[in-house]
């Protein structure tokens, strides 16, 4: 199995705040910096990040894992939510990104200084990361100031094999498009034997800044979506997103389950209806 056994932070720890708090708390597209409690996800997985901006965390047996780091700001609050779960950040062993913008890995290099993990991510993001500086084929480049930037890197060698991590398994799905370094996440969490497929797919949203055309650019575009069609058919019992509620989280948190909801299908669907709005504004098209 895939699984990986919650060492630190046991099913039956009284003081886990509620999926149900995250809802309570937060509100659609809140804002980045806004405190969340964390909260279990399922099985060995928890969300450690703000109102407006996730951060995930795996639990392993000899290793752990997080997921993304909001900004250099919104870093302190997942900082404080990894202590609230008893976890220091010398247990954090592998930080890993989705894409490579400050609302989610600014606070990267804060994350890394405090707990000497090493950064995991696209060659493109780790570049990125390692810079503080949008890569040029971003569509965004340009628009923010540059992050701090992390210590050190590794790129993740795509080989269409798993990535193990002690005694559990990520999968590495490209989903370039949003950026040009983007990529999505999958793994498997288990309670009582009963092990879910989770996928951290990324915000594959056309966003650019003024005067960037997509339809410019067919490669970047076809790269695009192949990514969503990668996200489109993976397996996928639970969906998170860096953006809550890009896939209705604060919804799915309100019913007391994360799980279902929403299929990675319909996130993809939605993302591919998108992307065509977008290319025919750019066309003229209708």
């Amino acid at each position: 199995s895939g699984c990986a056994s919650t060492s630190i932070v046991s099913p039956a720890d009284d003081g886990m705040p509620s999926v149900t708090s995250f809802a309570e708390t937060c509100k659609p597209w809140d804002d980045w910096e806004k405190p969340a409690l964390p909260f279990r996800v399922y099985g060995n997985t928890y969300y450690v990040g703000t109102c407006g901006i996730a951060s995930i965390l795996i639990v392993g047996v000899d290793s752990n894992v997080v997921i993304d780091a909001g900004t250099e700001t919104g870093a302190d609050e997942i900082l404080a939510n990894l202590r609230r779960l008893g976890i220091v950040g010398s247990d954090i062993e592998i930080l890993l990104a989705s894409h490579e913008h400050f609302d989610h890995v600014g606070g990267m290099a804060k994350l890394q200084q405090a707990t000497g993990a090493t950064v995991i991510a696209s060659d493109i993001a780790i570049e990125v990361m390692k810079s503080g500086l949008a890569h040029p084929s971003d569509p965004q480049a340009g628009m923010h100031d540059p992050m701090q930037a992390i210590g050190y890197g590794k790129p993740f060698h795509h080989s269409n094999a798993p990535y193990k991590l002690s005694k559990f398994t990520l999968t590495p799905i490209e989903t370039p498009g949003h950026t040009p370094g983007a990529m999505s996440w999958q793994w498997e969490s288990c309670e009582d034997e009963v092990c879910k497929t989770i996928v951290y797919a990324d915000s594959m949203s056309a966003i650019s800044r003024d005067g960037y055309r997509f339809s410019d650019h067919p490669e970047y575009v076809a790269a695009f979506r192949e990514g969503i069609e990668r996200i489109a058919a993976a397996d996928c019992d639970i969906l998170l997103t860096p953006h809550p509620s890009a896939s209705f989280m604060l919804q799915r948190a309100a019913t007391g389950s994360m799980v279902g909801g929403t299929s990675c299908a319909e996130y993809a669907a939605a993302t591919t209806r998108r992307l065509d709005a977008r290319l025919a504004s750019e066309t003229g098209g209708e």
